[in-house]
């Protein structure tokens, strides 16, 4: 994706989960793991704001398939669309186990952040211009989800999500 700021809009993460990462099962802590994704999720969207960023939300995130101990957890974080002051982030997460060479899907998430200035109050968010047709695809269908949290939170009633009601017309 291209913005009107020189960073790139996405970070790749690697962690490797120790003993201390994990339950009596040798899983992975999904807390853990959402602290990882939250950092990645956070690194991109400062990187395409510039600026400092807050977590506003976090949705759809849907354990897959557990990480064990002594493998790597890979975190891929890009940014979909930039609204007002608010940005939308997707998240994959792919589990490695390095000694057999297999790699699979763990989960995928949204985040949402909101860039704030220099004054501590939301400020506005550069412009994203999707270029692949991937990305063409998550910045359209980011108004929607937008939409759907907003209502979910209160904050818009769902005769206003013009978008969400475009779905079952």
């Amino acid at each position: 994706m291209n913005s009107k700021t020189p960073k790139e809009s996405s970070t790749v993460m690697n962690e490797a989960v120790l003993p201390n990462d994990t339950n009596v099962l040798g899983n992975l802590f999904g807390g853990r793991l959402l602290q990882w994704m939250d950092i990645a999720s956070a690194i991109a969207a400062a990187k395409h704001c510039n600026s400092v960023v807050v977590t506003a939300s976090v949705d759809n995130v849907s354990f897959q398939n557990s990480i064990t101990l002594g493998e790597v957890v890979n975190i891929t974080a890009k940014v979909t669309r930039a609204f007002n002051t608010s940005l939308e982030v997707h998240l994959d997460v792919w589990g490695e186990n390095i000694p057999k060479g297999t790699r699979f899907k763990s989960n995928e998430a949204y985040y949402t952040f909101v860039r704030l200035g220099e004054d501590g109050k939301p400020a506005k968010v550069p412009e994203l211009v999707p270029e692949s047709d991937i990305e063409k695809k998550l910045f359209e269908s980011a108004l929607r989800r937008r939409q759907l949290r907003l209502i979910l939170a209160g904050r818009m009633k769902p005769d206003d999500a013009t978008e969400l009601k475009a779905l079952f017309e």
